[in-house]
């Protein structure tokens, strides 16, 4: 393992190409993965070597199977992995207007931003919708992956778009992966309360009730553990303030770490980015690792976890 960018009692930050820093940590070091990489051709990171600019949606996926593939060793055997992905367009080189930052992270558009060159759809005609998470989706389950669920992640107040011919963009998907077939999943920690209706007393009928004969009276309590949430999550963003960027909601890392990350665990994010993931594992108790190929998001995120408690923003 490379020599550490920072380092306390809980979080190490490391420096460098995450596939070249993944190679270096041992094989099962961490028990949960949860990551949002580079979207496809959305935005210029400022960084030489970054990920998200390859020629054609094939070299992207190719990429991100490169990536995950040694991600899955250093995996734990129970273990999963969260994987939040974006869409987007085949266009022209004009892209779409974006504001521009000393600091450059994700876009909020999903065609290109201005003046970046397009995007090449691998022989898509232009206006083509790329299908670029599924993609690697299906890249993933051919490597070994077992995909268990797709999450959509439906933003209630996603950035406008000032499209004409097709719906706006609301939501992204988040990718739920196990490297064996048993892995840990704490269902319970992420349950939400029943709707009042399902509280109440409810009657239930064991066929004809013959004279004499009493009706079967059931009801629920109150205190039970709550429902399953589904796979549509209503979150919506939060930018870190200190970010000039749109960021990874505090809330979506802070649900996957509590299902798929064991109490006192290790997080992995190959693309730690402002420390979103971390935040979250810091709140949870669980150690965390961040690789970025670029120092000033590393101490951008430092600064975020100097923060403590404040940066917790009520998620749960």
């Amino acid at each position: 393992m490379p020599e550490p960018y920072y380092q306390d009692e809980q979080v190490t930050l490391l420096l460098g190409d995450a596939l070249d820093v993944l190679r270096t940590l041992p094989i099962g070091s961490v028990d949960c993965i949860v990551t949002s990489p580079p979207y496809y051709g959305l935005r210029d990171y400022g960084t030489s070597g970054q990920y998200g600019l390859e020629a054609t949606p094939a070299e992207y996926v190719e990429t991100m199977r490169s990536v995950f593939s040694e991600a899955r060793r250093v995996l734990a055997d129970d273990g999963t992995l969260w994987l939040n992905l974006g869409d987007s367009y085949v266009c022209s080189p004009k892209g779409s207007e974006s504001k521009k930052h000393g600091l450059k992270g994700r876009s909020n558009h999903t065609t290109t931003p201005a003046g970046k060159g397009g995007k090449n759809g691998g022989g898509l005609a232009a206006k083509q919708l790329l299908g670029i998470p599924w993609r690697v989706a299906f890249a993933l389950q051919e490597d070994g992956w077992i995909l268990r669920s797709e999450i959509i992640w439906h933003k209630p107040n996603a950035m406008p778009e000032s499209v004409r011919d097709r719906l706006a963009s609301r939501h992204e998907h988040l990718f739920m992966f196990a490297k064996s077939s048993r892995y840990w999943f704490d269902l319970d920690s992420v349950r939400e309360p029943h709707a009042p209706s399902n509280l109440r007393p409810y009657t239930t009928r064991r066929g004809y009730a013959a004279p004499g004969q009493t009706v079967n009276v059931k009801s629920r309590p109150s205190g039970e553990r709550g429902r399953n949430p589904g796979d549509v999550w209503t979150v919506a963003t939060r930018p870190y303030p200190a970010a000039h960027f749109a960021t990874f909601p505090l809330e979506l890392p802070i649900r996957c770490i509590k299902a798929g990350c064991q109490p006192g665990g290790t997080v992995l994010d190959p693309f730690s980015g402002s420390g979103t993931t971390g935040a979250a594992a810091r709140q949870l108790g669980r150690r965390y690792i961040g690789i970025d190929l670029n120092p000033a998001y590393h101490d951008l995120a430092r600064a975020r976890f100097a923060q403590g408690v404040l940066d917790f923003d009520g998620a749960a």
